[in-house]
């Protein structure tokens, strides 16, 4: 099958949305190696680099405090689950989004399957710890498994109808 090429808003709503899922994923891998090599003191300098001027201004700004938490918390090394959840993500993402910019029939479900996962897993995040940034994420993540969804409605009756011509 041929990459993938929009011909409709929703067509480019679909590509538009698994590029970015597969920008994130792209990212989350590169984190997740780099929480893998580089060490404690390097993430202690670059948090302290990015935010002690900030703070000395301002010891309450909202953005530079939790730099300074995240950052100490990477630092601590107590990153197994992190780095496992990273990686396996980050490969999973960028492995369906290339799947599914093929038009591979396979990729669909799987997809479908992951992202719902990933939903569960933010739905627990919304629940436990609410936030608008995950809230927006959450719906965001909803229209992207509908598009996929309707995209291999799409390809599925594409395929079957190639395959019937072919038996003609």
């Amino acid at each position: 099958m041929a990459w993938f090429h929009p011909k409709t808003l929703l067509d480019k709503s679909f590509e538009i949305g698994i590029l970015l899922k597969g920008v994130n994923g792209a990212l989350e891998l590169i984190g997740g190696i780099l929480l893998i090599t580089v060490p404690a003191s390097a993430i202690t300098r670059l948090v302290h680099h990015l935010t002690d001027e900030e703070l000395t201004e301002d010891p309450h700004d909202f953005i530079a405090t939790h730099i300074v938490h995240y950052g100490n918390q990477l630092a601590q090394g107590h990153n197994l689950f992190v780095i496992l959840f990273l990686l396996t993500h980050g490969i999973v993402k960028v492995a369906l989004v290339l799947a599914l910019l093929r038009q591979k029939l396979w990729a669909y479900p799987w997809a479908l399957v992951a992202l719902t996962l990933f939903l569960v897993y933010q739905a627990y995040l919304l629940i436990t710890q609410p936030s608008p940034a995950m809230a927006v994420l959450t719906v965001l993540d909803i229209i992207i498994v509908w598009l996929v969804w309707r995209e291999w409605q799409k390809v599925r009756g594409e395929s079957h109808t190639k395959a019937e011509a072919a038996e003609s």
